[in-house]
């Protein structure tokens, strides 16, 4: 794992996260467009991997990434594979974790807003760089609403999850 600083040394910044990222193979390189990306924000990264384009196991990373976020070392986490499917399916088996991918800007900061979604995942090989930068501002610039209905509608997720 690798902590990057955020360029701005203040960590009282409003705006300003930790933020937890991981990748297979397949979604090394746009991990490191979106790590820099961060960085730009005045983010501070965690980067748990992977670190270069040799074949990997996306669930690997989803654990890294998950038990990061439930541990408090990051705010919220992005994850990046070919499809971003395998790695949401994998992230999502992590109690307390709520994944989604996002290819559109709407549901990335919906799920956040709704769904308190903590976990960004994208897919390298369906979306690019320019549309990963839109997506990733969108999810970080979104809160939880913490309307009744959004609440409810959680505990029921909770419930399944405990259930299962």
């Amino acid at each position: 794992m690798q902590w990057c600083p955020r360029p701005n040394p203040s960590w009282e910044s409003e705006l300003s996260m930790k933020i937890v990222i991981g990748s297979d193979h397949a979604g090394f390189q746009l991990k490191n467009a979106v790590g820099d990306l961060l960085r730009s924000l005045g983010h501070a990264v965690m980067d748990v991997g992977a670190f270069n384009e040799n074949p990997s196991d996306y669930p690997d990373f989803a654990l890294l990434v998950g038990n990061s976020v439930l541990e408090g070392k990051g705010e919220r986490g992005i994850l990046i594979c070919g499809s971003g499917v395998g790695v949401s399916v994998a992230a999502n088996k992590i109690k307390g974790i709520r994944a989604a991918v996002c290819h559109d800007t709407y549901s990335a900061h919906q799920g956040v807003e709704h769904d308190d979604m903590n976990v960004l995942v994208l897919g390298s090989r369906v979306i690019g760089s320019k549309l990963a930068e839109d997506l990733v501002k969108a999810f970080l610039s979104a809160s939880f609403t913490n309307e009744e209905r959004h609440k409810r509608r959680l505990a029921k997720v909770a419930a399944i999850e405990a259930s299962h």
